[in-house]
């Protein structure tokens, strides 16, 4: 079969450069079309249901809208875990599903469960929100909106102004901005946090009421849709058709407060006359936003899943500047806050520069061993086109180019080069041994060509076989890990393929045209200079080594041994810190402060990071905005502060963040990256690297046990940022009816409800439609009559007879605590102790803080605790990897069986493993000190590549002791013959990771970085070792056969 590949590529050798030029072209188109993002989707299929629960306390809100939708989703197919968040007047439930699940199926079944809820929810709280939409009443049930992903963030645009006010500039956000950037294909929501929102207002008096004889069930019989026209169907006169419009709605405030309500004594009473009728901002404000310390609004704008951010990104610019137009002069846009996409090009570009200095390494190798420009040529034109046809097949299979598949070929790089290496090595021998000849037996150069290439077609085939065996564990890790690494695998495997292809058919071809020439005019191809004076050392060195055996592997195995005991002390940890060029600061207050105390903590915190020389700006978030699933309390901010290092390291600038921010009394406060931050929420539901979650029914025992657990683990070293959640009881007003009372005068319990309803909240009656732009018509009571407990008191209830009585008389008005926040996971109230490991790896972090809490803490019945975050995945994908690495080693056995029919020598190449583990080892320790799941990898993929080395030499020793040598002289012939190619493989694979592993901590490499160690480390000994060992135990194992 590869010989008729070889010899059909030989006798159509115009077919396969066209063929090839052709893949090249194609390959081009779809690098500059092609989509390019950080990360492949990483998300886990979520669904969130949001439900506003007009002004619930926390504890109804779980009760009744809460709870009922996590009993009906609980059930559903395929669902992984269910958490919410219950706080005031809203609830978040976030139904997550297993990794496999369809997203829009997962959606389905949701929305088909909430169909049964939405009869049970008490009518305060609005029909369950999915996704990111929202409909009026009157409109029946939202469809699902496009879902998004943890990574879709990917810009914030900040707006401020000089002069134009907070009310005006909200009101531009919400009704030219964001509709203009929703309408930007690829946009799955855009959600607005600050500024003051517009409503039209109806403020009552008490006295003007009680004076003019005004029930508050007359004044909302008026207000109630007063501001909706009506239709009077059609006249038809004069042959014309006439529709008959009723235009009672109107934007004048005027006109509103002259709404007749009343005639008494002949006279009206109209709205105006016992109300305040004007314009204002809605009240409570969810939330306040800020950038560099100066009030703001921010639009955070969120794309749908497979959408290329860097285009997406260019659009939103574009529709920005054409909107910057038509605004305000004194209005300024930014778009320098939070920007996804500088992350990706800068990822991306250092990923290319790691690839491109890969290939210049991989060229010097390939002109040192060969001496020669016409065979480096032709063993380097596989690089572009196994690069190109990955890229063309990546595409086909629906994969985007992001930082991981950019990985996957920038740790083949060294290695694509070698099959063409292998073969274009045997070509030259052949074409030297063959121009030695006489005239008369010479071959014809393309017979030449062929029977070289025969010669190494089984090594070369069977080599990538093994490589490929070794990275199949990767396609067994399930989860987020699995998502991330797995296109790597794919990656790294299509482009070895496509290498071997080449290999066996483009390189034939080139090198018939290109060598073939020389070999015609005369003139014997030399050996190139550095490959004479290896081997003049190298056969004196491999001399030495079969005389003094027992030196060299006592040496070996001390050195393998010395590795393993490093081995086991490493540090475990799941993924390398990133480096994203911004802080995510999490700072939380005290539950029950109001908005404004919580945002001087904010606008304290954003003065301290602008005076770090490397953080230009900042922006902040206090609260949250409306139907946003991160579901804010207002004491908690959350901060992007984007960095540029310039004199100090990352470690430094967030040491420094971190002793800033200490001065700040009364806030937890937490450090992460945009990134990072939101795959911890992802795998953990918390916002950091370990979450400690206790799970109980009592929020106040837990919150004491949660300071317990705090203070045991408060002094284990490595341990950063640790926080309780603050699930501290708010103050809380509550109003009884004293029903007795009630009874006495006449009034039911509905317009009791109504009284507090319309009083204290505030109802929305009506909408006024101005310019095509709609706001809310609200009727409550004025500020200054509920702005105290005893104002509330004295506030004036109509009884049966329409008298006016006081509130006191038919309500108790006290004051009390409450639960802030209630979140549950899988049904159970949780609270959690949160963490980061900083300067030690998160493995042991998380083994001390296991062991201090069953040491200190005792839980009474009925409280438990489980460990979520990083760690968890780190634990599982190991636990598969080192099943499934065991697995592949034997099916590499077996394909090394298959290849010399010979267990014991199939054996001797598999001592390559233990040799490669001593360098991947050493290069860990010698670095970063821990073992992570891309370092994992790095050794399964090693194993692989290092076994290429030991078939070379065996393959040539059992030829040449075919030959008719003897064992010594096909040992020393066999490795000399082979050294060039063995070295030049190991060199180009392992000289092409330099740049990855020198660079780990730049945007972009960090995943690939502690691999390119690993293999980079590990080729260097086993090259080096191999090239003394295998010759010594073959020797060894063959001696009997030879005695015999």
């Amino acid at each position: 079969m590869l010989n008729k590949i070889i010899q059909f590529s030989l006798q159509n050798r115009l077919f396969i450069l066209i063929a090839s030029v052709l893949l090249m072209i194609g390959g081009l188109y779809q690098a500059y079309h092609t989509e390019v993002d950080v990360f492949p989707d990483l998300n886990a299929p979520t669904v969130v249901v949001m439900t506003e629960a007009g002004g619930m306390a926390a504890e109804e809100v779980e009760q009744l809208v809460t709870f009922p939708i996590e009993t009906a989703v609980n059930g559903a197919t395929s669902v992984r875990r269910v958490r919410s968040s219950s706080t005031t007047g809203f609830s978040v439930v976030w139904v997550e599903f297993d990794w496999d699940t369809d997203i829009y199926l997962a959606r389905q079944i949701v929305s088909e469960k909430l169909a049964t809820v939405g009869e049970q929810l008490p009518k305060t709280a609005g029909q369950p929100i999915l996704g990111p939409q929202s409909l009026p009443d009157n409109v029946g049930n939202p469809t699902l909106g496009p879902q998004s992903s943890i990574l879709g963030e990917l810009l914030i645009v900040g707006l401020t102004a000089d002069s134009t006010s907070m009310l005006d500039l909200r009101t531009l956000a919400d009704w030219v901005i964001r509709p203009r950037l929703m309408s930007t294909g690829g946009v799955a929501q855009v959600a607005v946090l600050g500024g003051d929102i517009k409503e039209y207002q109806i403020l009552l008096h008490p006295e003007r009421m009680k004076h003019y004889g005004v029930t508050l069930g007359e004044v909302m019989d008026v207000t109630r849709n007063m501001n909706t026209n009506t239709n009077g169907g059609v006249i038809y006169q004069y042959g014309n058709e006439y529709i008959v419009r009723g235009v009672v709605s109107t934007d004048d405030v005027r006109k509103m407060g002259r709404a007749v309500i009343k005639t008494v004594g002949g006279s009206p009473v109209m709205l105006e006359d016992i109300a305040d009728v004007k314009t204002g901002s809605q009240q409570p404000k969810l939330g306040l936003a800020s950038e560099k310390g100066k009030p703001a609004v921010l639009l955070t704008v969120t794309k749908q899943p497979n959408t290329g951010t860097i285009e997406l990104t260019g659009k939103l610019e574009e529709a920005l500047q054409d909107l910057q137009k038509s605004l305000p002069a004194d209005v300024r846009m930014s778009t320098d806050v939070f920007r996804q996409s500088r992350f990706i090009e800068s990822s991306i570009g250092n990923v290319q520069d790691s690839l491109l200095e890969g290939a210049i390494f991989v060229v010097i190798v390939l002109f040192l061993f060969l001496g020669n420009v016409r065979t480096t040529v032709i063993s380097l034109v596989t690089l572009p086109l196994s690069l190109l046809v990955t890229i063309l097949v990546l595409h086909y299979m629906g994969l985007t180019i992001n930082t991981m598949s950019l990985g996957g070929m920038a740790i083949a790089i060294g290695s694509l080069v070698d099959d063409a290496i292998v073969d274009v090595e045997n070509v030259w021998k052949h074409l030297r041994e063959n121009r030695m000849l006489p005239e008369s037996e010479r071959l014809r150069v393309r017979d030449v060509v062929f029977n070289a290439s025969r010669e190494v077609r089984m090594p070369i085939l069977n080599s990538t076989l093994i490589i490929i065996v070794s990275f199949v564990p990767l396609f067994f890790l399930s989860g987020m890990e699995g998502r991330m690494l797995v296109p790597l695998g794919v990656a790294f495997i299509v482009s070895l393929f496509a290498s071997t292809i080449v290999a066996l058919t483009l390189t034939p071809v080139l090198c018939s045209y290109l060598l073939g020439h020389k070999a015609k005019t005369g003139g014997l191809p030399k050996e190139a200079f550095l490959a004479v004076y290896l081997k003049k050392h190298y056969q004196n060195g491999l001399s030495w080594a079969l005389s003094h055996k027992k030196i060299v592997l006592g040496t070996t195995l001390t050195l393998f041994v010395a590795a393993l005991g490093s081995f086991l002390t490493l540090g475990r940890s799941f993924l390398p810190p990133f480096n994203e060029g911004s802080f995510t600061i999490n700072i939380s207050s005290l539950p029950g402060i109001s908005l404004e105390e919580s945002d001087k903590i904010g606008r304290q915190a954003e003065e301290l990071l602008l005076s770090i020389p490397e953080i230009k700006t900042v922006a902040r978030k206090t609260g949250r905005a409306e139907l946003d699933e991160h579901a804010l309390g207002v004491n908690v901010s959350e901060i992007e502060a984007p960095f540029e290092l310039e004199d100090r390291s990352h470690t430094e600038v967030l040491e420094d963040v971190r002793r800033k921010l200490s001065v700040i009394s009364g806030a937890n406060i937490e450090i992460g990256q945009p990134i990072s931050h939101r795959i911890d929420a992802m795998l953990s539901g918390t916002q950091a690297g370990i979450a400690i979650k206790l799970f109980g029914d009592d929020l106040n025992k837990m919150y004491q046990i949660g300071n317990q657990i705090k203070s045991a683990v408060s002094d284990v070293k490595g341990v950063a940022d640790l926080n309780v959640e603050q699930q501290i009881e708010r103050p809380e007003l509550k109003i009884e009816p004293k029903r007795e009372m009630l009874a006495r005068y006449g009034i039911s319990l509905p317009q009791f409800n109504e009284f507090v309803t319309v009083n204290m909240g505030g109802e929305v009656v009506s909408q006024v439609y101005e310019k095509g732009r709609s706001f809310n018509l609200i009727v409550r009571s004025a500020e200054e009559n509920r702005s105290t407990m005893e104002r509330i008191r004295n506030l004036m209830i109509d009884d049966a007879q329409g008298n006016k009585v006081p509130f006191s008389y038919v309500a108790d008005i006290r004051s009390s605590m409450g639960p802030n926040t209630i979140n549950r996971e899988n049904v159970k109230r949780k609270i959690v102790i949160a963490a980061n490991a900083s300067g030690r790896d998160m493995r042991s972090v998380v083994n001390d803080i296991r062991s201090r809490i069953d040491e200190k803490v005792k839980l009474p019945e009925g409280y438990h605790i489980e460990y979520g975050g990083q760690f968890e995945s780190e634990e599982s994908a190991s636990r598969v990897l080192l099943l499934t690495s065991f697995i592949s080693i034997v099916v590499i056995f077996l394909l090394l069986y298959f290849q010399f029919r010979n267990a014991a020598q199939s054996g001797v190449i598999l001592l390559n493993l233990p040799l490669a583990l001593i360098g991947g080892v050493f290069a860990l320790l010698l670095t970063t000190g821990e073992i992570s799941i891309p370092a994992i990898i790095g050794f399964i993929s090693l194993f692989g590549i290092a076994t290429r080395n030991g078939m070379l030499l065996i393959s040539h020793y059992n030829t040449l002791r075919e030959e008719g040598l003897s064992l010594r002289e096909s040992i020393l012939h066999g490795s000399l013959d082979r050294l060039n190619p063995i070295l030049m493989t190991a060199l180009s694979s392992a000289l092409a990771l330099i740049p990855l592993a020198l660079r780990g901590d730049l945007p972009g490499n960090e995943i690939q970085s502690p691999m390119a160690k690993v293999i980079l480390g590990g080729l260097l000994t086993s090259t080096f070792l191999n090239a003394f060992i295998i010759p010594i135990i073959y020797e060894w194992m063959n001696r009997k056969s030879v005695r015999s």
